[in-house]
């Protein structure tokens, strides 16, 4: 699959990010409801992390739904996450969520801010203008691309289709990410080289363990992306697997993990990160010297790169 049509020409390799302040950090607690022990100091300290991060060819998020770190990290329903993704990744044991419900958590991931979503209704498709992942990735000359399990056809806009819906894919909201460059998973490549540098995965209402249990997510994500996982380790790759929200009994933790090339097998960490700080990451990890929204005061996510 070509992605060339999503570069932008004609621009430089991007710098490591400077060094930025911390203006933003009182405006964006307003959006965590008061959670302010969830938040990372930012500022020299996030540009410091960004040095040490790797810089990998391909960047694949997965974004499950609904379930605590609990009821996850240790599961028996769980055997490939944990058997294959803790055991030979990292798990970062004090993620939380910023919100309930699910998509201004999407929002968050995607660009830093709710972007004044507060429930799970369809958006008005491209209204926003915003920075996100998505335009900085483009703006920088850098590909991105999302695949999403049920989307009608490239590009479509449907609020809901069958088990597919809108509200897990923050990118329609945004009218400078191409609509184009969504795609259903059956366009999700066999041959990993043409992966962009940085793409979301998002199954739908059933595989990610909304509708449907812990264990059939887990094995969606095994007949899914364990090839790519695999691939990943000595193709300098990750894959990020995270949670939209809890299922509000746990102070939003959820789980996060992190594997492939360059991460350490078995690594954890107890720092406290959140939707904000794997944002942060992304972008750090692609290189990019802008940060969208809450981002520019989050800290890079540290401690399991070897």
């Amino acid at each position: 699959m070509a992605f060339a049509q999503l570069r932008t020409l004609g621009t430089t390799s991007p710098r490591r990010p400077l060094r930025r302040p911390l203006t933003a950090l009182a405006a964006g607690l307003g959006l965590v409801g008061g959670s302010l022990g969830l938040w990372a100091a930012g500022g020299s300290a996030a540009a410091d992390a960004a040095a040490g991060l790797p810089s990998p060819d391909h960047v694949i998020v997965v974004v499950m739904e609904n379930h605590a770190y609990s009821q996850v990290i240790g599961s028996s329903s769980a055997p490939y996450i944990n058997n294959t993704l803790v055991a030979g990744g990292a798990t970062l044991t004090q993620s939380f969520a910023l919100t309930h419900p699910s998509q201004p958590n999407y929002y968050m991931l995607f660009s830093g801010s709710a972007q004044g979503v507060t429930d799970d209704s369809c958006v008005d498709v491209g209204a926003l203008q915003q920075p996100n992942l998505g335009s900085e990735l483009l703006a920088a000359g850098q590909t991105w691309a999302s695949y999403n399990e049920g989307l009608p056809s490239q590009g479509a806009t449907d609020c809901r289709v069958d088990n597919y819906a809108q509200k897990h894919n923050p990118w329609f909201g945004f009218g400078n990410v191409p609509a184009s460059s969504a795609y259903g998973m059956d366009a999700f490549p066999t041959d990993y080289t043409t992966l962009p540098k940085v793409s979301f995965v998002v199954p739908d209402l059933c595989n990610d363990m909304h509708d449907c249990s812990v264990g059939t997510g887990d094995t969606w994500l095994q007949t899914n992306l364990a090839a790519y996982a695999d691939w990943a380790k000595s193709h300098n790759s990750l894959l990020v697997v995270t949670f939209d929200e809890d299922n509000r009994l746990a102070g939003n933790r959820i789980p996060t993990l992190v594997y492939g090339a360059h991460v350490t097998p078995g690594s954890s960490t107890g720092t406290s990160y959140n939707h904000y700080n794997v944002l942060r990451t992304l972008e750090d990890l692609a290189g990019l010297s802008t940060h969208a929204g809450n981002a520019a005061n989050a800290t890079d996510i540290a401690g399991i790169w070897n």
